[in-house]
C-alpha cells in the first residue's frame, strides 16, 4: 500500500490532522529539555529528536507527576496535587472515549505485577511500578482489560490497540536511574516501533511528564512516524494540546478543564496530500 493512503482517505479536514493506524505515547520521567536534548548520555533520544519533529518549547502543567500523567490522559489532575495512591475517578478520559467511539486502547506499564492491577507499586528497586504513573487504572470506565503489564505489548506491531500509551518502570523511565540508562532503554525497546511507524500509518509521541522542578516546567517532546515532517518546533505546548492532538486525530470530544478543552491541536508537524491540505 501507498504510504499515507489510509491516513489520507481518513484525514480530518477539521482537525487537520491524519488519522492514524496506531499511535503509541510514551512517557518518561523529571528531566529538563536542556537536560536531555543536547546531552551526550542521551544519544538515541538526541537523534529522534534530529531526524523528526522536536517541539522546542513543550511544557509540563504542575508538579508533582501525577497530576501530570492525569492531564495528558483527561485534560484534568482530577482534583490530585500529590502522588498519593488509590484514587478512582469516573470522569470521561482518552481512554473512555476511544473506546466509546469504536477505537481501542491499551496502557502497557513496566512491571504491573498481573493484567488489570490495581497495585500501588510492585517489584523491587530501581525497577518499580508505580500507579502514580499510570492514570488509567484511576477510571472505573476504562477496563482493566486495557491496563495490561509491558510484556504485553506486542513484537507485531499491526495487532497494536489504537491508541496506547508505554509507562516504563522507576529505573528505565529516568525517574531513579540515569539519562543514559533511559536513553539505552529506548532504543532496545521502542526504537523497532519507531522505525515501523514511518512506513505503517502510524504515529509515536516521546515525552515527560514534568521537569527536575526547575523553572520554566520545560520538557521534550517529540513527534515520530507517517507524515511527520521533520524540524524544530518553537510553538509553545503542554501535555493539554498532546491531548488534543490525539483526540484530533479520532474524531473526540475535548474532555478536562476549560484550558484542556481549549488547547489546540498541533498541526503543523504533519505533511497532509488532499482534502485540500498541503
Amino acid at each position: 500500500m501507498l504510504l499515507g493512503a489510509s491516513l489520507i482517505a481518513s484525514a480530518s479536514t477539521v482537525a487537520q490532522v491524519p488519522r492514524f493506524e496506531h499511535v503509541v505515547v510514551v512517557v518518561m520521567e523529571n528531566h529538563s529539555f536542556s537536560q536531555i536534548i543536547g546531552n551526550a548520555s542521551a544519544p538515541y533520544v538526541n537523534s529522534l529528536a534530529a531526524e523528526n519533529a522536536d517541539f522546542t518549547q513543550s511544557f509540563a502543567i504542575e508538579h508533582p507527576s501525577q497530576p501530570n500523567y492525569l492531564e495528558l490522559f483527561s485534560g484534568s489532575n482530577q482534583g490530585i496535587s500529590d502522588d498519593s495512591c488509590p484514587h478512582t475517578f469516573t470522569g470521561e478520559n482518552l481512554g473512555s472515549e476511544l473506546i466509546a467511539a469504536d477505537f481501542t486502547f491499551i496502557g502497557y506499564s513496566e512491571q504491573l505485577p498481573a493484567e488489570g492491577s490495581t497495585a500501588c507499586s510492585a517489584g523491587t528497586a530501581p525497577n518499580t511500578y508505580q500507579r502514580k504513573h499510570n492514570p488509567w487504572v484511576n477510571f472505573s470506565n476504562v477496563p482493566a482489560a486495557s491496563n495490561l503489564p509491558y510484556s504485553a505489548f506486542p513484537s507485531d506491531f499491526s495487532t497494536l490497540p489504537t491508541v496506547s500509551f508505554v509507562v516504563p518502570n522507576q529505573c528505565n523511565d529516568m525517574h531513579d536511574c540515569s539519562v543514559a540508562k533511559g536513553d539505552a532503554w529506548l532504543k532496545s525497546n521502542i526504537d523497532s516501533y519507531a522505525q515501523w511507524s514511518k512506513t505503517h500509518d502510524s504515529l509515536l509521541v516521546l515525552t515527560w511528564d514534568e521537569n527536575d522542578r526547575s523553572v520554566p516546567n520545560q520538557i521534550t517532546t517529540i513527534f515520530i512516524g507517517a507524515l511527520v515532517v521533520p524540524g524544530q518546533y518553537s510553538e509553545t505546548i503542554t501535555h493539554y494540546n498532546v491531548l488534543a492532538t490525539l483526540e484530533a486525530i479520532y474524531g473526540l470530544t475535548p474532555v478536562g478543564t476549560d484550558d484542556a478543552k481549549a488547547a489546540s491541536p498541533i498541526t503543523d508537524v504533519f505533511r497532509i496530500f488532499s482534502d485540500g491540505f498541503d
